[in-house]
This record gives structure tokens, C-alpha cells and sequence, in this order.
């Protein structure tokens, strides 16, 4: 094969590869975009719900199953919410549970109870 006919199946298969990189835009058509949501989310209402000395399982029904259980620290669990719309707009949302000898001792994160509980003793 002649080397000029070696540069141009090069350059082509260059300009094939890199030519599939980018969607072409076609103005006024816009391609299909999902919400993208992971985590438990968690309204001011059930945040509300919690009172200190719960036992985890009554907060497992206000709240849901906790996406984080460390099995090192068994007594804390991390709630986390992460949302990004079509327009890249970003969420996120991050709630702790420190439970003392099985019971809900204090809470902490972006969503808080509106009562005050106890700090558990660190």
C-alpha cells in the first residue's frame, strides 16, 4: 500500500472516530433529557415526625429505609438525596440519625427537625 493512500485511510478513520463524539444540534429540536433522582427524599414534614428516643424501627417508618448503614458505626444512619433536572439544575440534600443504645438521640443535616432534641454524648 502506498504511503499516500495510508495517510488518507488514516485521516479518514480520524474523522470518522471523532465525528461520533458530538450530537448534532438541529435548531428548535432539542434531544430527550430524563430527571435524574437517587436517595430517599425527604420532606420538612417527616423530619418534623422524629422525636427523640424513637427506636429505629419507628424511624424506619417515618422515614424510610436509610440509603447508608455503616457497619462500623451501626448507631448512625445517612439519609441522602441527590436530583438533577433537565436543566442541570442541582439538588442535594444530606441527613444524619445518631441513635444512642437504639433510640433516635440527635439529628443532623440541610433538612432539621424543628423541634430541639438532646445531644447524645459523644
Amino acid at each position: 500500500m502506498k504511503p499516500a493512500l495510508r495517510v488518507l485511510f488514516a485521516s479518514l478513520a480520524a474523522a470518522l472516530a471523532t465525528s461520533a463524539c458530538g450530537v448534532p444540534r438541529i435548531p428548535g429540536i432539542t434531544p430527550y433529557k430524563m430527571d435524574i433522582q437517587q436517595g430517599n427524599l425527604l420532606t420538612q414534614e417527616q423530619v418534623s415526625r422524629l422525636k427523640a428516643g424513637m427506636t429505629k424501627e419507628e424511624v424506619r417508618l417515618v422515614l424510610g429505609t436509610p440509603l447508608l448503614t455503616d457497619i462500623f458505626h451501626a448507631e448512625r444512619w445517612d439519609y441522602l438525596y441527590w436530583h438533577e433536572d433537565t436543566k442541570f439544575k442541582l439538588e442535594q440534600r444530606r441527613l444524619a440519625l445518631f441513635f444512642v443504645d437504639g433510640k433516635l438521640a440527635r439529628v443532623d443535616g440541610d433538612v432539621a427537625s424543628k423541634e430541639p432534641q438532646a445531644k447524645a454524648p459523644e
